[in-house]
């Protein structure tokens, strides 16, 4: 059985009872299926592809939307109504004033990477209580919930115990997948808090993050991905707003978001429209087929069709991974670093725009990591072919490229692996994905021993200067 190794500190989860998050849906849920649009699905012709972000050479913005004449308006008036429903809506317990936390959700294979990052994020030390979300009772495991994860300031919360209490039993039905996140962002607790993906890891306290600008200021704090905002024109005559030069910011990278509940609960109700609607309508108009399409551009284009304040940190998303024998510039990527919020809004706000010109300032420091591509769960894919090397020999997934790694201050592979370890050895029988697994605590000790035990293999350098 895991028991922490840092002493175990007292969470408040009291405000978690004191609301009830079913009467919000109660009173959102017949919005949602009264404002539908009522006409065809967007359909593509074409696709966004893979477009990088330039933001020095501004371009028209393209459209794949090949049925704009069916969907413009009916689509329209639809959004119309739905936005001035919620602004005529009275929420009194969105949310426990002056609460801060973490939300995430994970279920099912994604549960045992939640954990490893929960430890991760308590090195840090990080106090901030984190709620957990769960599509339904089915990805509800009582000993990690109720045993393990309580004394690390972890609570789970079940969607479907949530939406139950709805008339319609088809209330849950729609939403699964890239749609959960916007649900669980609303039925948080928290007035302020940071979602993180289950396998994002901050590599600092967070809590700096949600007491200073630009989050202080705008409420809502984005990070970008690799590629261009793809969204279709016909959305923006929808949502009543201007198109953004194809140069203001990048498509968002939503496994990391900065959230108030005070300045930005109509942008996650909006949010929550879009994602409901998603899979039939929204990620096709926002994304027009672009990679990772799904819920990570409802967020900004909310705000925004809302007129509310936000800051898209700027500076670019970099891969993590080992450099490939072929070319001494490319990583084969095994994950990715997000800037400091803080380090980057001190650069924007004085004119200095690394994105443009990476001249003006040495880059913010690395916060976060998105320990993906493989998550750190070795019954899912970590023990895969990224851990051995070009020359075939046992590897680090993270060594390259060298400024990026830099930027991270410390050997964060070696505390994701301690955190492996020790979670795979403890209790590798209690999570339900991994009890047709076998010999994992071996093949991690293995990896550990030939990597960190041993003093041949290269260490990158981690500390600037």
């Amino acid at each position: 059985m895991l028991v922490p190794r840092r002493t175990t500190i007292a969470y408040l989860f009291a405000a978690v009872f004191l609301l009830n998050p079913s009467s919000l849906w109660q009173q959102l849920y017949p919005l949602l299926n009264e404002y539908k649009p009522n006409c065809s699905q967007p359909t593509l012709r074409g696709s966004a592809g893979t477009q990088r972000f330039d933001p020095l050479n501004e371009s028209p913005r393209s459209n794949y939307i090949s049925n704009i004449d069916e969907i413009q308006l009916p689509m329209q008036a639809a959004h119309d109504g739905f936005v001035h429903a919620i602004h005529t809506l009275k929420i009194d317990d969105a949310y426990i004033p002056g609460t801060t936390g973490i939300v995430s959700s994970a279920g099912g294979t994604y549960l045992p990477t939640f954990l490893i990052s929960l430890l991760l994020l308590r090195r840090t030390g990080s106090t901030l209580p984190v709620e957990l979300f769960m599509k339904d009772r089915t990805e509800y495991e009582p000993l990690i919930c109720e045993t393990i994860l309580p004394p690390l300031g972890a609570k789970c919360l079940v969607l479907s115990d949530i939406l139950g209490g709805q008339d319609s039993p088809q209330s849950m039905e729609k939403i699964e997948g890239f749609q959960l996140k916007s649900f669980a962002l609303l039925f948080s607790s928290f007035e302020k808090f940071i979602w993180l993906d289950a396998d994002c890891v901050p590599l600092h306290d967070p809590a700096m993050i949600l007491n200073s600008e630009p989050f202080e200021s705008t409420g809502l704090v984005t990070w970008p991905d690799f590629w261009a905002n793809s969204a279709a024109p016909v959305y923006f005559d929808i949502s009543r707003q201007s198109e953004p030069p194809s140069t203001s910011r990048q498509a968002t990278e939503a496994g990391i978001l900065l959230i108030s509940k005070e300045t930005h609960f109509s942008t996650l109700m909006l949010a929550a429209y879009y994602n409901y609607y998603g899979p039939d309508y929204y990620y096709t108009l926002l994304d027009q087929g672009a990679p990772g399409a799904g819920d990570k551009d409802t967020f900004l284009h909310a705000a925004s069709a809302l007129n509310k304040t936000f800051y898209s940190v700027s500076e670019k998303v970099v891969d993590l991974g080992n450099v490939t024998p072929w070319n001494s510039e490319t990583a084969v990527n095994a994950g990715y670093i997000q800037a400091d919020p803080i380090e980057d809004y001190n650069l924007t706000s004085q004119g200095k725009w690394r994105i443009k010109d990476p001249s003006v300032s040495s880059p913010p420091r690395a916060f976060f990591i998105h320990a993906g591509d493989p998550e750190f769960n070795p019954g899912k894919d970590l023990l895969g072919s990224k851990l051995t090397g070009f020359d075939g020999k046992p590897t680090r997934l993270w060594t390259h490229p060298p400024e990026a790694m830099k930027r991270l201050g410390y050997d964060a592979e070696k505390a994701f692996w301690e955190e492996t370890v020790s979670v795979v050895c403890d209790i590798q029988p209690v999570f339900e994905s991994w009890k047709s697994k076998s010999g994992l605590c071996d093949k991690v000790k293995e990896h550990w021993d030939a990597i960190f035990e041993n003093p041949d293999v290269n260490v990158p350098e981690f500390a600037e200067g």
